[in-house]
């Protein structure tokens, strides 16, 4: 076999990897939006805007606490930061009270603490990073 055939096998190979990548990519978003967020308001789900987070979820420490707008330091958009491990899960309110994150950004939460275990899931044991 030749190197250009060589060459041409494998970004066929490649092709067919990525492909196979972006299908599963797109059922998982699918089944995402099956299970996603309910229409529920963050205080039917469970986790009032005063309420505190301590725990640990599938081995990961989550601690969430609400905050004033402005803290030194913190890129939290909301009343309520929370913390992975002792590292910060940038998150955003939206207009809806429903919470994203830089983890779960096509998927909203109806509460912190939904939004934190989620955020942990998708992890699978990789350790958050600061965004500049």
């Amino acid at each position: 076999m030749s190197e250009t055939t060589q060459t041409a096998e494998l970004t066929r190979r490649r092709m067919l990897q990525g492909a196979a990548v972006a299908l599963t990519a797109a059922a998982g978003t699918a089944l995402i939006g099956l299970t996603g967020s309910t229409d529920k308001p963050a205080a039917a789900a469970g986790l009032a805007g005063s309420d505190k987070i301590d725990e640990v979820y599938q081995g990961r420490r989550i601690q969430g606490r609400p905050v004033s707008a402005g803290g030194a330091g913190h890129h939290h958009h909301g009343s309520y930061s929370v913390l992975i491990d002792g590292k910060e899960l940038h998150m955003m309110q939206n207009a809806d009270g429903t919470w994203i994150s830089v983890v779960n950004h096509y998927q909203t939460f109806t509460t912190p603490r939904g939004l934190a275990r989620a955020a942990v899931r998708e992890l699978r044991g990789a350790s958050l990073v600061p965004i500049a």
